[in-house]
């Protein structure tokens, strides 16, 4: 009786240790790791996921495969990672719009985004630009400055979407700028591209890649843009710091989360194989090749720069009273 006890005593302890964190961790990965992308094939975000995902194996010890999960402004993908066991097979790629822009103006997406994710790594980032179509009258940002303040509401600028970061950074500009504007919000960069290269809007926030071929062709012409420091493709273009407006010096970033509650030690894994990846030359250069930074930043500081974008693009909706579509 007593070696019955005894028995079952250590196998339950033995179970016990099995379902720790640090058990689930043990020889982690033992299969390959799905990474959903919350929006459609071919954007930046899915190129930064995909040269990462295709180069991490020799570091990972596993592939990792791409499912792209579009809809509802990356809400889809973001909620499927939210729900995602905790074993680290199932991963994600978050955005400023999916944890930050899209929470602060949709109020019942059915994730925390402070709560819901375990942050892994920031791998890269995007600079923000306005550009003017030539026929605007000013071609520079002092001119342009004082061109949409002494004429409030004459001129709009299109939006890659309702809610997007292209909106709400706009949005914070005009705030802080003492300018006023009319937004039109697109579904996504291409038609809003379409119709300020046409002339039909003269104004334009987007990320770098998709407007740089427009502006190198002479057909935009930049303004002002969000970035550490001037970029090399556009040395004569300002940064937002530059001209006195620091917070609106913000970039878009594509970085890696888990579903809240990940076990460190896979935290851990998972952040040195994409580290690793990312210092690769060849993945450097690819991604620098969208107009992109790579950051790699760690787990620490990535939370604290999801906190730092969702508090700031909270604040920009409750002072210019933007209300859900």
């Amino acid at each position: 009786m007593i070696r019955k006890f005894l028995i079952a005593g250590v196998a339950a302890i033995f179970t016990t240790l099995a379902t720790t964190p640090a058990a689930v961790a043990q020889g982690y990965p033992r299969k390959p790791i799905k990474l959903v992308v919350p929006f459609a094939p071919g954007g930046t975000t899915d190129i930064v996921a995909r040269v990462v995902a295709g180069n991490i194996a020799p570091h990972l010890g596993q592939t990792m495969i791409v499912e792209n999960k579009a809809g509802g402004g990356g809400v889809i993908g973001a909620t499927e990672t939210a729900r995602a066991a905790r074993d680290g097979y199932s991963l994600g790629v978050t955005t400023v719009s999916t944890i930050a822009t899209v929470p602060a103006v949709q109020r019942n997406v059915p994730y925390n985004p402070l709560t819901d994710f375990t942050p892994i790594i920031n791998m890269a980032a995007t600079p923000n630009i306005i550009s003017v179509h030539p026929s605007f009258p000013a071609k520079e940002y002092n001119g342009f400055h004082e061109e949409i303040k002494k004429n409030p509401e004459k001129y709009s600028f299109a939006s890659t979407g309702y809610g997007s970061i292209t909106h709400l950074l706009m949005e914070l500009f005009m705030s802080i700028s003492g300018t006023k504007m009319t937004h039109l919000a697109y579904k996504g960069a291409g038609p809003a591209l379409n119709d300020v290269v046409g002339g039909q809007v003269p104004i334009i926030l987007d990320n770098l890649p998709s407007s740089l071929t427009f502006i190198k062709a002479g057909r935009l012409v930049p303004i002002v843009v969000a970035a550490p420091d001037r970029l090399k493709q556009l040395p004569d273009v300002p940064t937002f710091k530059e001209v006195g407006l620091e917070p609106v010096n913000r970039m878009a970033w594509y970085g890696v989360y888990g579903p809240k509650g990940l076990p460190i030690e896979i935290v851990n894994k998972l952040h040195s194989a994409i580290k690793k990846t990312l210092d690769q030359a060849n993945v450097r250069a690819r991604i620098e090749e969208t107009a992109s930074i790579v950051i790699g930043n760690t787990p620490e500081e990535f939370a604290q720069q999801i906190k730092a974008e969702y508090d700031i693009y909270n604040k920009v909706v409750q002072e210019r009273q933007i209300k859900p579509e």
